[in-house]
């Protein structure tokens, strides 16, 4: 299943927007869904992985640090400058705001980069997100709209923290006997993904007949700059060449299913567009940097 992410999200995209019938009643699934993923998440994680902001506390800081300053920031100026619809723009700033997604730490694995350090940035940006975002979107989304900033953190709660904590607790309780499952846990995240991406374009499949292609390159510059200025930053600080890959991808990809989630909850289905569009070009971008990367050393360029 993980083998093919991308297709299976392509294929229910394009289910959705020629047959939107199919999932445009199931919109109430998106949030549990969304639970889910995050749980399966913090099955994945183990304590080890949060010693290493202990251990590595520079790029542990940088890492989160451009993914918090830099991805907002963007996701503020390019609906500026785009002049897009007010609540296509609010679906900018909160993909923008939303900790790296699980996806990030497949990509730094193929790309040869740190893959301990892209875990552990994943790991701290989703404990940190119920306290970030909120505070993020009230400074680059109230230009919009009224941020509900209580309702926004105690859903990142609900949705995020919890379910990461739950899951992180159990494989600790389970020890051993949680290595059965583990295998499964990516396809089972891969699966819902790609099932709430469907839904949210089946929701929206009128507008993106309008304003889809002026969304979908809004996305594709977001995340390019992101990738870009995540490298930069960490190149310029002198890091590793195999961290400045992991912090690129950490903070060029963003845990859009959140975005989804938030939006729809929030702000309503057509604010979730960003983050369906999103879902499926940073994990094509992804896979193309890896591509280029794997077949380049980490001694090359150090």
């Amino acid at each position: 299943m993980t083998r093919f992410f991308i297709l299976w999200i392509i294929l229910f995209s394009a289910v959705a927007f020629f047959f939107p019938f199919v999932f445009e009643d199931l919109g109430f699934l998106i949030v549990p869904m969304l639970a889910v993923i995050m749980f399966a998440m913090g099955m994945t994680l183990r304590i080890d992985d949060f010693k290493r902001v202990f251990l590595r506390p520079l790029e542990i800081l940088v890492g989160v640090c451009a993914q918090y300053v830099v991805m907002p920031l963007l996701g503020f100026l390019l609906a500026l400058a785009f002049g897009i619809n007010p609540l296509i723009a609010v679906g900018i700033v909160l993909v923008g705001s939303c900790p790296g997604g699980t996806a990030s730490n497949v990509i730094t694995y193929l790309a040869r980069g740190d893959l301990a350090l892209s875990v552990t940035l994943t790991s701290v940006s989703t404990l940190l997100c119920p306290f970030l975002l909120p505070a993020l979107m009230y400074v680059y989304a109230g230009k919009w709209v009224d941020v509900p900033l209580t309702d926004l953190f105690i859903s990142a709660l609900q949705i995020v923290l919890l379910p990461v904590l739950m899951g992180l607790v159990l494989r600790s309780l389970l020890g051993k006997k949680s290595e059965s499952v583990l295998p499964f846990l990516p396809s089972v995240s891969s699966l819902a993904i790609a099932f709430a991406v469907g839904i949210i374009v089946a929701l929206n499949a009128e507008s993106i007949k309008t304003i889809g292609t002026v969304v979908f390159l809004v996305v594709i510059i977001h995340n390019a700059l992101g990738l870009i200025c995540g490298y930069l930053i960490a190149k310029a600080l002198g890091f590793r060449e195999s961290s400045c890959r992991a912090i690129s991808v950490e903070v060029g990809m963003q845990n859009s299913g959140l975005a989804a989630a938030l939006s729809q909850l929030h702000f309503g289905y057509l604010s979730a567009l960003p983050a369906a569009l999103f879902s499926i070009w940073h994990n094509i971008s992804g896979g193309a940097i890896a591509s280029l990367w794997r077949h380049r050393s980490v001694h090359e360029q150090t």
